[in-house]
């Protein structure tokens, strides 16, 4: 090959990956509706622990508590709430959503579930 041809190919090259950009980054980027909490990033999920909380703050329902963090996978709600109120602390929070974590921990670890037995 000569040296045209090899600046034809990488020309061709970079406007096909300046395209495919342009195509998937401005004209057509990947959106992501309804998705559940299980599928977002740590700081994410987090944040949806911390509203799980502060509702929890509002009705005092552990059983609503238990089944919004069920949402996040196979771990106990207890651990979940451990988990976030770590990432909480090292990631700066405010003293008052620390707080907030601390208190639904606090429930999560006394939580039983109602068992849908009859008596």
């Amino acid at each position: 090959m000569t040296s045209a041809n090899l600046i034809k190919i990488a020309i061709t090259l970079a406007i096909g990956i300046a395209l495919g950009l342009v195509y998937g980054w401005v004209i057509d980027p990947i959106q992501y509706t309804d998705i559940t909490p299980n599928l977002l990033r740590e700081d994410y999920q987090v944040d949806y622990i911390l509203m799980v909380a502060e509702a929890y703050q509002q009705d005092f329902d552990p059983d609503t508590a238990a089944r919004r963090l069920a949402i996040l996978g196979s771990q106990s709600p207890a651990a979940l709430t451990t988990s976030a109120l770590e990432y909480a602390t090292r990631n700066g929070f405010t003293q008052n959503e620390i707080q907030t974590l601390q208190s639904l921990l606090t429930a999560m670890q006394t939580y039983q579930p109602q068992g849908s037995g009859s008596q």
